[in-house]
């Protein structure tokens, strides 16, 4: 298969999940006339204001969330190259606009690194992987605690079904703060493979984390999964208001840890997301556009609105930087 043919396939393929994800949601969901009713009457009661209200401060948090993630990437390049605030800011908001058009949002390396000059850019990379890891532990192990209360809650699983898969559980999120923690383990693995070795020095970036700079970075990776949380309750409790906020906040949990899992695929992830909240929102509502929205909102402000942000900066980018 030529190169040609991959592209030309992978984009059929993602054209084909795009067209799967919103034919169910319009076949399963809103072709419905009931569920159109039911959302009709939820909106009747909502006001120009309120959701103009509702809005500004979603944006405000989106601002904040990605703030909060440019404050981490200064934090773990500060030791590899020092970077400004400013400067931070901008390569995580190029890094976005280059995430939206890439598979597992990979660009989102590429445009950050190429602020960073040009022989600190592979190192750049793995400094971000560090971030990026630490993301998916608070994630991982909120939404694997939340996942058990899901099993418990609502699918009624047996006894010793449940105690297994709270062992597993458990496992689970030990493994993940002790590797994260220890991070040098996975350098070491990887030094131990024979044709990587030559890449080695790239590999210790990550294991020059210590112990407190790990957690810092932790800090930073929960101030942001708090800020979208809050973002995802305030959309859906603007839709949605009879949902109780406990069990709201906890489907989150595990929304989040099941599109941790999901393969990210651009502009795919709509409908895929939309899928996803609501099968796992229907234990708590029968509100299935007004779930839909709320995610198709959070996702068009939290990385659409970004990423048209970002490309103002793309300009910025030296790809031939020499400088050391």
């Amino acid at each position: 298969m030529t190169a040609r043919t991959k592209k030309i396939f992978s984009y059929l393929l993602k054209l084909g999940i795009l067209a799967l994800a919103f034919w169910y949601i319009y076949h399963g969901i809103i072709k419905y006339e009931d569920n159109l009713q039911k959302f009709n009457k939820l909106v009747e009661n909502i006001t120009y204001s309120r959701v103009l209200i509702r809005l500004i401060f979603i944006v405000l948090l989106m601002i904040a969330n990605w703030v909060l993630e440019s404050l981490k990437w200064r934090y773990v390049t500060r030791e590899l190259f020092p970077i400004t605030v400013w400067q931070a800011i901008e390569s995580v908001f190029c890094g976005l606009t280059w995430a939206i058009f890439t598979p597992n949002r990979l660009g989102e390396f590429g445009g950050r690194v190429m602020f960073l000059p040009n022989r600190k850019r592979i190192h750049g990379v793995f400094a971000m992987t560090v971030g990026a890891f630490g993301q998916s532990v608070v994630t991982n192990v909120l939404g694997a605690g939340a996942l058990m209360w899901f099993l418990s809650t609502y699918i009624h699983v047996d006894s010793w079904l449940m105690a297994g898969a709270v062992a597993i559980d458990v496992g689970f999120i030990t493994f993940m703060l002790l590797f994260y923690f220890n991070i040098r383990w996975m350098v070491s693995l990887l030094n131990s493979i024979k044709f990587l070795k030559k890449y080695h020095r790239f590999f210790d970036i990550m294991g020059k984390y210590k112990f407190y700079q790990l957690l810092n970075i932790m800090w930073f990776c929960l101030g942001r999964f708090l800020v979208f949380t809050f973002q995802y309750y305030l959309i859906m409790q603007l839709f949605i208001p009879d949902i109780a906020p406990i069990p709201m906040m906890l489907l989150m949990f595990v929304y989040f840890f099941i599109l941790s899992a999901i393969p990210s695929m651009d502009i795919v992830d709509i409908g895929v997301r939309g899928i996803t909240a609501d099968k796992l929102f229907g234990y708590i509502t029968d509100q299935h556009i007004a779930v839909v929205v709320a995610v198709s909102i959070i996702y068009i402000v939290n990385m659409i609105i970004p990423a048209i942000l970002g490309s103002v900066f793309v300009f910025k980018l030296k790809f031939f930087d020499r400088t050391a």
